[in-house]
């Protein structure tokens, strides 16, 4: 269905990919993963055609739709939720419009019956139903749909983007990151959506979980090229180790033979009865070819969270904490007490005050209701889910601002802080308005590593992160003895970490001891609460499913 021809992508002198040839087929997923910077959405964008190759090329049939998830996509603040879906069916949604201008408007209806066609051939009177269960599922509920998009925060607006893509029934998928700003529930409703799709489907992703479980095959940028996996995650994880560790046996058993060889002449070459011995190994020696390997762009941080000195037993105490904004109250009646050690979970779908009440806690947000106070010699360290907020001047250096963290420390010591979070050479001066997302959320955890609090409370840290920072982070958070308060849909995160789970519902808060395993274990399936309504659209259903260009999803 998309075939890649010796693709290269350069950029000023710097070969992200080169000689990529690859057949990627309908019925299959393929998870797209790669270091940042690696060219995973390069690649994404020139199959898109929105960027061009170096060189190479690319085929798609002519007749095939493509949908395309574009984060950067403007949408119309007043256009309805439900309109806006439905736009993404741009045949049969072209069609109902014309329709309704021909009938409102009393106007020539000479295209009536071929509207008729193109609606038939469509399934062009779903399309509505086929939106709002999208949409549903995605964690919009059927009371809000009708209403206009400025109604939804940010994150919301981008699950409307998806929902356009989704509603299309395109014959290829590129997807990119398209879990961000979703809710666990909805991150489940859209690996079920896709386990149904039928079409090829090119999904970029840092959540191991979500490619293990959607994933048919797996393409790693890495090494300057892409190469294809059969199989999910784990078992591209297994497989790309066991072939690294071949070739660096390999390559260590030919410079034996190349050492052994060298040491015989060495030894006997100025002896006359060894000289022809020692002149025929010279020949092998230069016959032998040693296979160099590429560096992988890969590179993981190093995150160690110190602590200063240990807090009191009780840390944290909320009571009473109430908030709301404007007519809806998102927070009612919190009351916990967090204990020194614990590493404490926050759970629930989006828009029930899960970060409103970090922001509560870290005195970022007063509350309405109720107090937050933090108990003996408890320190703490924050990163906002837009950690932009955390870092104070675009014109700054990350050189800068460490030194400024950190003013009795010698500038040798500062940059070696900024090296544990891949921060080297030239980036140290960079200015933190261009970093990346993922360079500037390792910016934000330098300075915490630098500040040693005994509290870490951490909104979504592993957003902007590749897969080997969450694993390093996770690693970090693992070994610190402090505690910790954290949100994340990331479900191996929250699982590797967890000693107590705190789930939002919009009836309160249940407050649950135990790993997220033994969460699972007594919620069922359905583990987060969303809007009701959804719970119950949803419930005995399966999702839609876009079977080929112009077919209706499976209700």
């Amino acid at each position: 269905m998309i075939g890649l021809t010796r693709l290269e992508k350069s950029y000023a002198g710097r070969t992200l990919f080169d000689e990529v040839s690859l057949q990627l087929n309908a019925g299959s997923r393929y998870g797209l993963i790669g270091a940042n910077g690696a060219g995973k959405s390069t690649l994404m964008k020139i199959i898109a055609k929105d960027e061009p190759a170096t060189s190479g090329s690319v085929s798609i049939p002519r007749e095939a739709r493509l949908g395309v998830l574009r984060q950067d996509r403007f949408l119309d603040d007043e256009a309805i939720i439900l309109d806006l879906a439905m736009m993404g069916d741009t045949v049969v949604w072209n069609a109902l419009t014309e329709q309704k201008q021909i009938v409102d408007h009393e106007a020539d209806a000479t295209n009536l019956a071929d509207i008729e066609d193109v609606l038939r051939a469509h399934d062009g009177y779903t399309l509505e139903a086929r939106a709002s269960e999208v949409l549903e599922g995605l964690g919009i509920p059927l009371a809000i749909q009708r209403r206009p998009l400025a109604t939804l925060s940010g994150g919301f607006k981008l699950r409307v983007l998806l929902a356009q893509v989704l509603v299309a029934g395109p014959d290829i998928l590129l997807l990119d990151e398209p879990t961000n700003h979703l809710d666990i529930l909805s991150i489940r409703w859209l690996e079920t959506f896709l386990l149904d799709y039928q079409g090829c489907a090119l999904v970029i992703s840092h959540d191991q979980r979500f490619l293990e479980a959607i994933a048919t095959h797996i393409l790693d940028v890495d090494y300057g090229t892409v190469e294809l996996y059969t199989g999910g995650y784990a078992r591209f994880a297994i497989e790309k180790k066991a072939t690294r560790e071949r070739k660096e046996a390999e390559i260590a058993r030919t410079q034996k033979i190349i050492a052994d060889k060298r040491a015989f002449v060495d030894r006997f070459g100025a002896k006359a009865s060894k000289a022809k011995q020692a002149q025929s190994r010279l020949k092998q020696i230069e016959k032998i070819e040693v296979e160099e390997l590429e560096e992988s762009s890969r590179r993981a941080p190093l995150f160690q969270f110190g602590i200063e000195r240990q807090s009191g037993k009780d840390v944290l105490e909320l009571k009473g904490v109430a908030k709301s904004y404007g007519p809806k109250r998102v927070l009612e009646n919190v009351s916990l007490t967090i204990r020194r050690g614990e590493k404490v979970a926050i759970l629930g779908a989006n828009g029930l005050g899960k970060s409103t009440l970090l922001k509560i806690i870290v005195k970022r947000l007063g509350a309405d209701e109720g107090e937050a106070r933090w108990g003996y010699e408890a320190r703490h360290g924050y990163f906002a889910q837009d950690h932009a907020d955390l870092l104070p001047s675009p014109k700054q250096t990350p050189l800068e601002l460490m030194k400024s963290a950190c003013p009795t420390e010698a500038e040798h010591v500062v940059r070696g802080r900024l090296g544990r979070v891949l921060f080297t050479g030239p980036d140290v001066n960079k200015k933190i308005g261009s970093l990346s997302g993922g360079e500037a959320a390792r910016l934000v955890f330098a300075r915490i590593m630098a500040e040693q609090a005994n509290v870490l409370v951490l909104d979504e840290p592993t957003n902007h992160l590749d897969m080997e920072s969450i694993e390093a982070l996770t690693e970090g958070l693992k070994a610190y003895e402090g505690t910790l308060v954290f949100v994340s849909h990331d479900r191996a995160f929250v699982s590797a970490l967890a000693t107590r789970i705190v789930e939002v519902t919009e009836d309160g808060f249940r407050d649950r001891p135990g790993s997220y395993d033994d969460y699972l274990a007594g919620s069922g399936n359905d583990h987060l609460d969303i809007d009701t309504v959804v719970l119950k659209a949803k419930k005995e259903r399966k999702p839609g499913r876009p079977a080929k260009a112009g077919a209706s999803p499976e209700a």
